[in-house]
C-alpha cells in the first residue's frame, strides 16, 4: 500500500506542476518574481528538481542519492543553452528515473537501507523524503504560475466557491456508513 501510494503521490505532483506549467508564457517561465533575482524562476525550479531526481534515482538501490557528478549549485543558475524545451526534457527524464526506480519495489525493499550523501535512509524513509522535497517545489511552481497568471489562473484544485459541491460529488463517490 505505502508502494502504491507512494507512486500516486509522485504522479500527482507532477500532474500538479505540469497543469500550472502549462498556463505559463516562456518569459514567465524564466521570470525571476522579484528583482534582486534572489528568489528561483519556475525555471530553475524545474531544474532544481529535473538534477535531484536524476541523483536521487538512477540507481536507487545501489548507489548514493548524491551522484559524484552532480552540481546542485548550477541548478539554481540559467545558463545561455537552458531553454525551456532542454529544461522540460530534463524534467520529463528526472519524472521517469522516477517511475522507473519505484516500479519494481516491493513492500519487502521498504526497510532495505539507501545513502543520500552519505547518510543512511530506510527506502520508506527516502520515499517521504522525496514526497516532501518535491511537494514543496510543485507548490512554488504553482504559486508562481498562479501569481504570472493573475486573473487568467485556471485553478488546478478545488475553485473558490466550489468546496460544497466538490464534497456532494465526493459523498456520492464514497458515501459514509451510518
Amino acid at each position: 500500500m505505502i508502494l502504491a501510494e507512494s507512486r500516486a503521490r509522485f504522479a500527482d505532483l507532477r500532474k500538479t506542476a505540469e497543469g500550472a506549467l502549462a498556463q505559463v508564457s516562456d518569459d514567465e517561465f524564466f521570470a525571476f518574481p522579484e528583482p534582486s533575482g534572489e528568489t528561483n524562476s519556475i525555471a530553475l525550479i524545474v531544474k532544481h528538481i529535473a538534477g535531484n531526481a536524476r541523483s536521487r534515482w538512477t540507481d536507487f538501490l545501489t548507489s548514493d542519492g548524491e551522484k559524484p557528478d552532480r552540481n546542485r549549485d548550477t541548478e539554481f543558475e540559467r545558463f545561455e543553452n537552458d531553454s525551456r524545451a532542454s529544461l522540460m526534457a530534463a524534467w520529463a527524464r528526472g519524472w521517469d528515473l522516477v517511475d522507473a526506480a519505484l516500479a519494481p519495489l516491493s513492500d519487502a525493499d521498504l526497510e532495505r537501507t539507501i545513502t543520500i550523501r552519505g547518510e543512511p535512509h530506510t527506502v520508506s524513509l527516502a520515499l517521504v523524503r522525496q514526497l516532501a522535497h518535491y511537494g514543496q517545489h510543485v507548490g512554488q511552481i504553482v504559486l508562481l504560475a498562479r501569481i504570472a497568471r493573475g486573473k487568467d489562473w485556471q485553478t488546478l484544485s478545488v475553485p473558490r466557491g466550489g468546496t460544497t459541491a466538490f464534497n456532494a460529488k465526493m459523498g456520492e463517490a464514497f458515501p459514509q456508513k451510518p
